[in-house]
């Protein structure tokens, strides 16, 4: 096997990352869970981007002995990617919320409740855990997952979930593969989030030594050594590092309707901000203040009769979905060659560079959604309500897939935003039935939030490799081990983690919750949200034919999108000096200086990441929370 310097993966890349998916998955977990910090808020990740840093350090220290023993350049990429993609299904938006679903309804059921009447007839008994001891085990901790009768329990839900999980991220690879070359090579996307690891990572390590690199460092690991010491002991003076909502100023209406209203600086995000392009981190400020005049208006006007106005997560993910419209319209040529080659209607399109074949990318599409609907029907859903959930699901995944790499966004939360949500609006609860209702309870997981989303993550190892000649077919290999490895490993980790010190309730609590809602007090539709829906779509389509007809037009519709959810708002600040700093450096000192002082920025993310890393690691150690520069 060719050694990995021309861009090939070997058998050493392959064990680091059989080592190091494991490891990060039980970081992300415990880190969670124990110290109240979660590294997968943002769209980088800041273990991965530690878990590279402490392999180039150890390349470091082996090249003094042997150069053959450093790590190379297609080592850390690869890791980089596969520890990413295994994170994101350990993080706060998937396995976190996932696991204490699988036992929640047959514990917390009461008298009181009537769960029992309600839908548990409804609950798969082959996907849930019902046993009373082990349950026991799970929320009162004290006791070990790895007791036989505790394994014989779980193994088996586990291994059923499992093969769920990995279809559908199979699913997202397969589609990934066929937009490739479209959002890679022709389109040529900026990829804004990968350009950290991408230059931590250069053979010569020119960005180590830059020294514009760690005034950036030295800023953001000072102000987080300071505020750490400021959450230990509250007599140190901190250096800003919390949110300060403005909201409690106003007080008179129609004022006070603006809600929650934070303002801070993080230098992580200013550095992340840096990088997105100037007409995106514009609007996202700008839009961020239309969304508060649109309360302010509601109120203003008194809609009455409209009380979630202006449905800002509806309009979001109305958004969303023209998004996903308008990334599908601008590929529409390339998907017609795909579909060609596909159907051996002619052999118009070169796939063999390719992760995979087209043919093998399709099949794999069609397998592993007609895994998903075998499974979701055994579970006790309908095929026309599987169809039209996932379809839903997967246009949200490419529409945040295309606006990572076009754009950047530093997070793309759509809290309470997906298909669990739209179709019950649309159709009414009584229509879509109790058992549909259940399992959408079970796929919460997939909903709740999108901070954490694989799909990105794979089109950027993609550009990753395209960037470094690294061999994609070896790579795709390798990323679906890190997936298999990253579902399991993160299963296991969070049941080591629960049985020990008590497990979480409160994600079952919010599921289940609403389901008692939905089936005690069914709901019709939901014509305003509905209506909302159609706004945002809309408004999406105007506002990108608008960029594409006017030059002057600088407002884009993607941050239209990511500025009507929750986890924008405490970095607005950010963004805004992120914005300030690149203007301000274009405009009186023009590329030169711009490339000049990128390292700087790139520090700023660096120094945080690190230093915020050492707090998680010390608080997951400890047990008890630390300063959390993730707000």
């Amino acid at each position: 096997m060719k050694s990995s310097v021309n861009g090939e993966i070997n058998l050493k890349t392959a064990a680091l990352v059989t080592l190091l998916v494991p490891l990060n998955c039980l970081w992300v977990l415990a880190s969670t869970l124990r110290a109240g910090t979660s590294p997968t808020q943002v769209s980088l990740f800041f273990n991965a981007i530690c878990a590279v840093l402490i392999l180039f350090g150890i390349g470091m220290f082996l090249r003094l002995i042997s150069p053959r023993l450093a790590f190379n350049r297609t080592e850390l990429i690869v890791v980089y990617v596969c520890v990413s993609l295994g994170s994101a299904i350990a993080g706060g938006d998937r396995m976190y919320v996932f696991v204490p679903l699988l036992g929640h309804a047959h514990r917390f059921a009461s008298p009181e409740n009537d769960w029992s009447d309600l839908f548990l007839r409804y609950v798969p008994s082959w996907l849930t855990i019902s046993d009373k001891r082990v349950l026991d085990g799970y929320y009162n901790g004290f006791s070990s997952l790895y007791i036989a009768e505790n394994l014989r329990i779980w193994i088996p839900v586990i291994l059923w979930w499992g093969a769920f999980i990995i279809a559908l991220h199979l699913v997202m690879l397969c589609i990934n593969t066929i937009i490739r070359r479209q959002w890679v090579d022709a389109e040529r996307l900026s990829y804004p989030i990968i350009q950290l690891p991408l230059e931590m990572t250069h053979a010569d390590a020119s960005l180590f030594k830059s020294r514009m690199l760690w005034l950036g460092f030295g800023i953001a690991a000072t102000i987080d050594i300071i505020n750490g010491l400021h959450a230990l002991y509250p007599i140190v003076p901190s250096l800003g590092g919390r949110l300060y909502n403005i909201a409690p100023l106003f007080t008179d209406k129609p004022w006070n309707a603006i809600g929650w209203t934070p303002l801070a600086v993080f230098p992580f995000a200013v550095g992340m901000a840096f990088f997105i392009p100037l007409d995106l981190s514009y609007s996202c400020w700008v839009f961020w203040i239309l969304w508060r005049f649109e309360r302010i208006l509601g109120a203003a006007v008194g809609l009455r009769a409209l009380p979630r106005f202006p449905y800002e997560p509806e309009q979001s993910h109305g958004a969303y979905l023209g998004l996903c419209v308008l990334a599908l319209w601008m590929s529409r040529k390339h998907l017609k060659a795909v579909f060609i080659k596909v159907f051996r209607l002619a052999s118009s399109v070169d796939d063999t560079s390719e992760p995979m074949p087209y043919r093998a990318a399709f099949l794999g599409i069609v397998a592993g959604l007609g895994f998903i609907l075998f499974f979701c029907s055994k579970a006790g859903m309908s095929a026309w309500v599987v169809v039209s959930f996932f379809a839903i699901w997967l246009m949200l995944a490419l529409a945040i897939t295309r606006m990572r790499a076009e754009l950047g966004s530093p997070v793309h939360d759509l809290h309470f935003i997906g298909p669990d949500e739209t179709l019950p609006r649309m159709l009414g609860t009584r229509r879509l039935g109790a058992d549909n209702l259940t399992m959408f309870s079970y796929l919460y997981f997939l909903n709740r939030a999108h901070r954490a989303h694989v799909m990105p993550h794979q089109l950027e190892g993609f550009k990753l490799a395209e960037r470094a000649n690294i061999n994609n077919r070896r790579l795709l290999i390798l990323m679906i081990w890190a997936t298999v490895l990253g579902t399991f490993a993160s299963f296991f980790s969070y049941l080591t983690i629960a049985y020990r010190q008590g497990g979480l309730y409160w994600t079952g609590n919010e599921a289940f919750g609403r389901l008692e809602r939905w089936l005690t007090l069914p709901r019709s539709t939901d014509t305003p949200a509905l209506i909302f829906i159609g706004i945002g779509f809309i408004l999406t389509l105007l506002l990108a034919s608008m960029r594409m007809r006017f030059l002057w037009w600088s407002l884009h519709p993607a941050a239209y999108a990511v500025t009507g959810s929750w986890a924008i708002n405490p970095l607005l600040g950010s963004i805004f000096v992120g914005w300030l700093c690149k203007r301000v450096i274009l405009k009186y000192g023009g590329i030169g200086w711009l490339r000049n002082v990128t390292p700087a920025f790139l520090g700023l993310i660096l120094g945080e990441f690190v230093v915020g890393g050492f707090w998680s690691v010390l608080g997951t150690i400890l047990g008890r929370p630390m300063y959390r520069f993730l707000f």
